[in-house]
């Protein structure tokens, strides 16, 4: 045994005793024999399992796992593979995958070589999530009109992540670097199963502080971790962690995972961010722009107010061309005709007051009884004529629309009436044309049928035989049918085709004595008939 094995060590080593029946072997020996002993013994297994951690390498060949609610295996397609799939991998997708148990030595774990791959329906994980999606989207907590707006120019902003991770560095960072601001970090756990039940208490701590406070309260909240599978994102997914952000009334930025990753608290918040840093740039504009801003209106601003100033220097330079050389004489005429105005003034309402006085004492006086009555009088005259008017217009009226009703009704005849009867009559007749030609035609099918069918009964009739057959009638002329119904030495008529004769029936006891029998005459045929 001990020439099986060749030492592995240096080259000026000593060899092993010749007497050392268990040499020692090396890694690589091991490992390739147990990837033989796995591939000899597990050459063809069909598995069930979901589909995660997909990867496409550049060379063609993918790499997945495939796992169940307890355990998880490693898997390859190779590059040549790929294309005969029955269905392509997918992380979430429950697949029935055919292959061999084999080993990859370079990190001493086992795999399966994937050769055939077939749907076998949703996975567990991600049809959970699809009936929790549409549990809450019923419920409306998707809706874009219960979603907060992003304040614009935050003062204090709420960051819920690891502490250790690169994601609060990336997030401080680029905040730092845009809008230098107040960051609060509570610092929880993103992975496992106390990862939902540390962020909803981290968004129900924000949400109690109040305004004002020893802590100042954040305007908006972060919730970010960096990319993974979907068991690693799953506590994200959580119907508890959902219902809190929907609650929550800062608004929210859900920054979980990469790009393409989704979670359910992403339909929930009032934003979503790509990656953390994007929830950053999302949370905060940038200083720089706004003080560019800021100096280009101030510049603006300036540049206008000048143009303005100018604008009615010029005007005032104009206008102050066509002055006198002393301001009080232009408004010396009028002041003089304003104190003319005034001194007057008084005079003219007394004299307004006494005139408006001496009317009103004239029309009260002229207001008497003679003066109702004729009022009166005039005003019932008014009406009268009024009221002929309207009698005048209301019988002129009943006549035009006495003329329009004669000249409809004169139009209102039975022509369009006979006309559509004529119509009818007409397609009633094509329709009778039609129906007239396969009548007799049919009659004459049913009339070939119905002679075929005489011809037929006239061959099978019972009382007129086949050529090379007889009919066997008993002593009264009915038709025997049974031997039964025959005994021996009984007188019977054979009638053939072509006529009829006498016989008796043969047996062990004497023949009876004959009687005579008349020919029957021979039945019409049904050929006769016709």
């Amino acid at each position: 045994m001990t020439d099986d094995y060749v030492f592995a060590g240096p080259a000026d080593a000593e060899p092993a005793p010749a007497r050392d029946n268990n040499p020692p072997l090396s890694i690589s020996e091991l490992s390739f024999a147990l990837k033989r002993t796995l591939e000899d013994r597990f050459g063809h297994v069909r598995l069930r399992g979901e589909v995660s951690k997909v990867n496409r390498h550049a060379s063609g060949h993918i790499y997945l796992t495939l796992k169940d609610d307890k355990s998880a295996i490693d898997g390859v397609v190779w590059k040549g593979s790929v294309r005969g799939l029955g269905v392509q991998p997918e992380t979430g997708l429950e697949v029935i995958v055919t292959g061999k148990i084999t080993s990859y030595p370079a990190r001493s774990s086992y795999q399966i070589v994937i050769e055939s791959m077939e749907a076998a329906g949703a996975g567990a994980l991600l049809a959970q999530l699809e009936r929790l999606k549409i549990k809450l989207s019923d419920e409306g907590l998707f809706e874009a009109g219960r979603k907060t707006p992003i304040p614009v120019y935050p003062r204090t902003i709420g960051v819920i992540t690891s502490p250790t991770g690169a994601v609060i560095r990336d997030i401080l960072h680029r905040i730092a670097e845009r809008w230098p601001c107040r960051v609060i970090v509570w610092p929880v756990v993103v992975q496992g199963d106390a990862a939902c039940g540390q962020v909803s208490a981290a968004i129900r701590g924000f949400d109690a502080m109040t305004p004002g406070g020893l802590i100042p309260r954040p305007d908006l909240l972060i919730v970010a971790r960096g990319g993974g599978s979907v068991e690693d994102l799953w506590c994200f997914n959580d119907e508890g962690l959902a219902r809190t952000v929907a609650a929550a009334t800062i608004p929210i930025i859900s920054a979980v995972g990469h790009e393409t990753d989704t979670t359910l608290i992403d339909f929930v918040s009032d934003r979503r961010a790509p990656t953390p840093t994007g929830a950053a740039e999302l949370a905060t504009p940038v200083l720089a722009d706004l003080r560019a801003f800021v100096t280009d209106l101030e510049r603006r601003l300036d540049r206008a107010g000048a143009r303005l100033l100018e604008d009615r220097r010029v005007r005032l330079r104009s206008v102050a061309r066509g002055l006198p050389a002393r301001p009080e004489e232009l408004v010396a005429l009028a002041q003089q005709r304003l104190d003319h105005a005034s001194s007057r003034l008084a005079s003219g309402l007394g004299r307004n007051t006494e005139l408006h006085h001496r009317r009103l004492v004239a029309v009260g006086g002229r207001f008497g009884s003679a003066l109702l009555d004729r009022a009166i009088e005039k005003r019932k005259a008014r009406l009268e004529g009024q009221s002929t008017r309207l009698m005048a217009g209301l019988g002129a009226n009943a006549a035009v629309h006495e003329r329009r009703l004669l000249r409809v009704a004169a139009r209102l005849t039975l022509e369009p009436i006979h006309r559509r009867l004529d119509q009818r009559v007409a397609r009633l007749e094509t329709v009778a044309a039609r129906l007239s030609r396969p009548i007799p035609q049919s009659l004459e099918r049913a009339e070939i049928r119905l002679a075929a069918l005489a011809r037929a009964l006239a061959t099978l009739d019972p009382k007129r035989p086949k050529p090379g057959f007889a009919r066997i009638d008993d002593e009264t002329g009915a038709m025997v049918s049974s031997a039964a119904a025959l005994s021996p030495g009984q007188a019977v008529t054979l009638v053939f085709p072509d006529g009829s004769k006498g016989a008796w029936i043969e047996g062990d006891g004497p023949p009876r004595p004959r009687p005579v029998v008349k020919p029957k005459a021979a039945p019409a045929t049904q050929g006769d008939l016709f």
